[in-house]
C-alpha cells in the first residue's frame, strides 16, 4: 500500500509500505477514507523533535472497516469509523475515568502511521466510533477533525472549565486553537477571545480570524507574550481570563496563557510542548489551576460525532488545503509556511 514516510526534517516521502495485518484479536483493518497533517506532525519536520528515521507518519483518520479480530464485538466490517490518535482499552481503570490517552495498554496512533492506504487499528471496541451510516462526502472533513484536532481543542476548553458566563481567551490561531474557540462556544462560553498571531501582510491571517469569528470568537488579540496578556486584562477589567486554552506549546504561549489568567482561574494546555519551563512563584502568587496534556479524545467522540453528524457544528472548515496522499509533502511544506491551516489527505 502507499503511505508517508519522513526520512528526517523537511524530507516526507509517499511510497509502498507492508500491508497492515491483523496482530491481536482486538484489531481491526480500515481503509483509510481520509487523513491530514497535524501541527504536531511539523516538530520532527522542523528538526526540533528527534525521530528514528525513517518513521511512518500520520495519527488522524477515519475509514471503513475491512477486517476485525476474533475477539472485536462491537466493530463490524462494512462501518464507517472515527477513531482517536491514541488506541486504548477504553475499559481500564484510568479509561473509566476519562483519561483513555492515558490508558495501560495505550498505542501510539502516529506509530502506526495513519497518512496511508490502510490502518491498523488496536482495541478497535475501545479505539473507534461507527457513525449511523456511510456519511456524504461532505461530512468527512469535519469527522477527520473529530479525529484530534476538535476533540483536543474541546479538551483543552473543558479543562480551561469553559461555561456559561465565563470569558475564554484562546492562546494560538493553528487548528487546535480555533477548534478550542469552537468547543468554548459550544459550551457556552459568553465572551471568546482569540489570539492570533499577526503576520503583517499575509491573507492567512485574515483568513483564521474570519475563521475564529465564524466559529465563535466575540474579540481578536494580535499582540503576543506581555502585550498581549496585556491586552486581555485591557479587556476584562483588568483581571484576566476566567479561562484559558493554550494550543501552541513553546515557553511564551504557556506563559501567555498563564499570566491572561484571572486569580481562580483555569488553564487548559494542549499545545504538545518544547522547552517549556513554568516558574514555580508566578503559579504560586498567581493562584492559577493548569490542567492538560495529550487530549483524551475518545472520551469526547460519541458526542462530538453526533454534533458532526446532526450538523449542529462543521470543524471541517479548518482544512483549507485538500491533497490526493501521493501529494502529503507539499501539505506538510504549506503547513509548515503557514499558507495552510491544516491539510487533508485523500488515499
Amino acid at each position: 500500500m502507499r503511505g508517508a514516510v519522513m526520512y528526517g526534517p523537511g524530507d516526507v516521502r509517499v511510497e509502498e509500505r507492508e500491508e497492515p495485518r491483523l496482530v491481536e484479536a482486538t484489531d481491526a483493518i480500515i481503509r483509510v477514507s481520509a487523513a491530514c497533517v497535524c501541527g504536531s506532525d511539523l516538530w520532527p519536520y522542523r528538526g526540533v523533535e528527534k525521530l528514528g528515521w525513517p518513521v511512518p507518519m500520520g495519527h488522524e483518520y477515519v475509514g471503513i472497516v475491512e477486517e476485525v479480530g476474533a475477539e472485536v464485538e462491537t466493530i463490524k466490517p462494512g462501518q464507517f469509523v472515527v477513531g482517536s490518535f491514541w488506541g486504548s482499552d477504553n475499559t481500564c481503570e484510568i479509561c473509566r475515568a476519562g483519561y483513555q490517552s492515558a490508558c495501560v495498554n495505550r498505542v501510539a496512533m502516529g506509530s502506526l502511521g495513519a497518512q496511508a492506504e490502510r490502518l491498523r487499528i488496536p482495541f478497535a471496541d475501545g479505539t473507534l466510533v461507527a457513525t449511523p451510516e456511510i456519511p456524504p462526502n461532505d461530512l468527512i472533513p469535519s469527522l477527520l477533525a473529530a479525529s484530534d484536532v476538535l476533540g483536543t481543542g474541546w479538551f483543552g476548553a473543558v479543562a480551561a472549565e469553559a461555561g456559561p458566563g465565563k470569558t475564554v481567551a484562546v492562546v494560538g490561531d493553528g487548528a487546535v486553537g480555533l477548534l478550542a474557540v469552537l468547543a468554548a462556544k459550544q459550551l457556552g462560553a459568553e465572551r471568546v477571545i482569540a489570539m492570533s498571531r499577526r503576520v503583517i501582510a499575509m491573507s492567512r491571517h485574515e483568513s483564521r480570524q474570519r475563521l475564529a469569528r465564524e466559529f465563535g470568537a466575540t474579540e481578536i488579540v494580535e499582540e503576543r507574550g506581555d502585550d498581549g496578556v496585556e491586552r486581555i486584562k485591557e479587556l476584562t477589567d483588568g483581571l484576566g481570563a476566567h479561562s484559558v486554552v493554550e494550543a501552541v506549546g513553546t515557553q511564551e504561549s504557556m506563559l501567555q496563557a498563564i499570566h491572561a489568567t484571572q486569580p481562580g482561574g483555569h488553564v487548559g494546555f494542549v499545545g504538545v510542548a518544547h522547552s517549556v519551563e513554568l516558574p514555580a512563584m508566578d503559579l504560586f502568587w498567581g493562584l492559577v489551576h493548569l490542567h492538560g496534556g495529550p487530549a483524551p479524545v475518545r472520551r469526547f467522540l460519541p458526542e462530538l460525532v453526533e454534533l458532526i453528524w446532526n450538523r449542529q457544528i462543521d470543524p471541517g472548515k479548518v482544512f483549507d488545503l485538500e491533497l490526493p496522499l501521493d501529494d502529503a509533502a507539499a501539505g506538510y511544506e504549506a503547513m509548515d509556511e503557514r499558507r495552510a491551516i491544516k491539510a487533508l489527505l485523500r488515499p
